[in-house]
């Protein structure tokens, strides 16, 4: 397989097309339906008439914290933290942005919380809480917002940038295709035949991280922590068997499924990292199609959708969304990407 390179996966955006707000009916947005042979603009709606009966829907029903933290250093110094990990009820793994980077036994102030600086690896610094983390955040965090987004997060913020399915508190970031799903499109889904089951994946800091080498060979992707539960491992086998689709809502559902694939057709139960990279050739074991949104040039993501149905494929795609004045990101449209199965044979 011949070498792929950052610039392969790069594509002109106008910044007017960033989303900047969500809409005000999380199922107003539009939809570009794309497979190998269609390309079909709509809105989200229509994802009634792609999905068919029997087919297994997998959402990610991670929470976002409210990770982002400004305070002060014992000098008086800013400080803004974002947490990337709660590693137990009373210590994280953090980014720290500050005049200069704290050391260990540097004490933090959040509002009325106090955060100990532990030690530092890489870029992440180890902080210990004089209480329970979650409780910090609730109290004095922010909804970290992509860098991208330019306006201070709100309290709409708060509810929009969740899905509604939302339960297991962990993530930094948003699995932003579940953002178009209502209760009531997920019960009309269900009522016309389509099985709907979670799995769990924290969406790390990392994901906004680029990628700062040329060769993908040398990229060293983030890790992220996921649970595969036993009765959703179970209904996606007997889905694989049976011949029906497993379609993902959105690239951390999707890394979550191959991730816990021991072999074709095939998932296993459990929670672990992951630091899955996938890039065209990927043979996927699991998937069949995909909604998501639109997604940055050069990024991780873009090669995984790449993967999915052809980068030649992908980038017409995005032209074309381009071209209809689509919204990108995070608070923008979304995609149904149907797998093609000659893109793993093709990475040009």
């Amino acid at each position: 397989m011949r070498e792929q390179y950052l610039s392969d996966f790069d594509f002109e955006l106008p910044q007017e097309l960033i989303a900047q707000y969500p809409l005000e009916n999380r199922t107003a947005s539009r939809l570009l339906h794309v497979t190998r042979d269609v390309m079909e603009d709509g809105t989200f709606t229509d994802i009634e008439k792609y999905l068919r009966p029997g087919d297994l829907l997998i959402a990610n029903n991670t929470r976002v914290i409210k990770a982002r933290l400004l305070g002060k250093k014992e000098t008086g110094g800013a400080v803004e933290a974002l947490i990337e990990r709660v590693t137990d009820e009373t210590h994280a793994i953090s980014m720290l942005r500050a005049s200069k980077s704290p050391k260990p036994g540097t004490k933090l102030f959040f509002g009325n919380a106090v955060v100990t600086v532990m030690g530092r690896e890489g870029q992440f610094f180890e902080l210990a809480f004089e209480r329970p983390v979650l409780d910090v955040l609730d109290e004095e965090g922010h909804v970290p917002l992509p860098p991208y987004i330019e306006h201070e997060d709100s309290k709409n913020d708060e509810t929009r940038y969740q899905t509604v399915y939302a339960q297991y508190p962990g993530a930094v970031a948003a699995p932003t295709a579940g953002l178009h799903f209502t209760e009531e499109l997920l019960t009309r889904l269900k009522a016309k035949g389509v099985e709907i089951a979670y799995v769990t994946l924290h969406v790390g800091a990392g994901t906004f991280q680029p990628v700062r080498v040329e060769k993908l060979s040398e990229h060293h992707m983030h890790s992220e922590w996921y649970r595969m539960p036993e009765d959703v491992a179970e209904a996606i086998n007997r889905a694989k068997a049976e011949g029906r689709r497993v379609v993902a809502v959105g690239t951390t559902s999707l890394r979550t499924l191959e991730s816990a694939a021991d072999r074709p057709g095939h998932v296993v139960a459990g929670a672990r990292d992951t630091a899955l990279f996938i890039t065209p050739g990927y043979e996927f074991k699991i998937v069949d199609a995909l909604v998501t949104n639109f997604h940055l040039p050069k990024s991780t993501l873009l090669m995984l959708v790449s993967a999915l149905v052809g980068r030649k494929r992908i980038l017409e795609a995005y032209r074309h969304a381009v071209e209809s004045r689509y919204r990108f990101f995070s608070y923008g449209d979304a995609c149904f990407l149907e797998r093609d199965p000659e893109a793993a044979k093709n990475i040009d």
